[in-house]
C-alpha cells in the first residue's frame, strides 16, 4: 500500500468487499513497480492523467511521458503491458461459462465473428467467445477511444479464429495499423494490440542484440 497516492488508496477504500480491494491495491503497485522499473525514476514522481476517454497515461513531475502502458484485470488475473514507443491495450477475462453468448455476440460482434460462433459449440464456442471478445477490448482501449467506437462496427481477422497472431487495421482507420496476438490459456483468456510500428521498433532491436 506504501507504494499508491492518496487518491489511489481513496479508490481502494470505496470496494464493498476486502477481496477486490486488495487485487486492485496489488494490481496498481505491479504497475507503479514495473513502469518505475522501466523507466528508472522514483515512485514519489510517478502520477496518472486521463485523455480525452479515460485512457490513463503516466506522468513523472506532472508531465506527460511518452512510454505506453495498459492494464487490464478480471477475478484474479490481471494483466499489464509497457512499451517505449506507441500506443497498445490489453485485456483479460477470466474464463468462466456464460448464459449470455448470444444475446452480447448480437451487440458487439459483426456478421462473420457471428457466423463463426454459430458454427461451434460447448467449449470451444466459450474459448472463440472470449478470444473475439479479448482482441476486441484490446483494440478498441489501443486506440484510446473506449466505447465510443462500436465494437460490432470492426471484425476480427478472420486468420485469427484458429491462430494466435495477426495484423489489423479499423475501418475507418486505415493509415493505422495494429498486431494483435492472442496470450490466453486454460484459465483465462487475455489479448494484446499495439501499433505496428512499435512492433517493428522492437524487432529491430531485438534482431540487433538490445533486451
Amino acid at each position: 500500500m506504501s507504494w499508491l497516492d492518496q487518491d489511489e488508496l481513496a479508490r481502494s477504500r470505496r470496494f464493498l468487499y476486502p477481496g477486490p480491494s486488495r487485487r486492485f491495491i496489488l494490481c496498481r503497485s505491479a504497475l507503479r513497480a514495473i513502469l518505475c522499473g522501466q523507466m528508472g525514476f522514483d515512485n514519489r514522481q510517478l502520477t496518472f492523467g486521463e485523455s480525452r476517454y479515460g485512457k490513463p497515461y503516466a506522468m513523472r513531475n506532472n508531465r506527460r511521458i511518452t512510454n505506453s502502458f495498459n492494464v487490464s484485470h478480471s477475478g484474479k488475473h490481471g494483466l499489464i503491458a509497457f512499451a517505449p514507443h506507441g500506443q497498445l491495450g490489453v485485456d483479460v477475462e477470466e474464463r468462466v461459462a456464460r448464459e449470455d453468448i448470444d444475446d452480447l455476440s448480437k451487440l458487439v460482434f459483426g456478421p462473420n465473428e457471428r457466423s463463426a460462433l454459430a458454427l461451434t459449440c460447448g467449449s470451444r464456442k466459450i474459448d472463440l467467445f472470449f478470444k473475439f471478445w479479448t482482441m476486441k477490448e484490446a483494440l478498441i482501449k489501443a486506440v484510446g477511444m473506449g466505447f465510443s467506437l462500436d465494437p460490432s462496427s470492426f471484425e476480427i481477422p478472420s486468420a485469427m479464429y484458429s491462430g494466435t497472431k495477426s495484423r489489423f487495421q479499423f475501418p475507418e482507420m486505415p493509415a493505422q495499423k495494429w498486431q494483435i496476438e492472442y496470450i490466453g490459456n486454460e484459465e483465462f483468456a487475455a489479448s494484446v494490440a499495439y501499433e505496428v510500428a512499435c512492433a517493428d521498433i522492437y524487432r529491430h532491436s531485438r534482431e540487433n542484440g538490445n533486451p
